[in-house]
């Protein structure tokens, strides 16, 4: 079952502030705290993290990162990303 928009929001926004200031967290994680460790638990959790992840920037609740670098336009990035706290 895959978790509700509300529940991956609350879990990303827990791990980012439980990682702290200048640190960041890799979205597998959040997938993983929540579809557990085997890949066909947290694989497809994958993409609506990433929904979410956008959402949370564009409120300025989060920051994605690109090469240790927030990404200029949230609706247009591409390959691994992180999460961390806004700076």
């Amino acid at each position: 079952m895959i978790p509700d928009d509300y529940e991956l929001e609350l879990t990303m926004l827990r791990l980012v502030a439980d990682r702290g200031a200048d640190k960041t967290v890799c979205p597998s994680e959040v997938a993983r705290a929540l579809g557990g460790p085997h890949p066909d638990g947290w694989g497809p959790l994958m993409q609506p993290i990433r929904r979410q992840a956008v959402r949370l920037m564009k409120e300025g609740r989060i920051a994605i990162l690109r090469k240790g670098k927030v990404v200029p336009d949230p609706d247009d990035f591409r390959g691994v990303y992180r999460l961390s706290l806004p700076r």
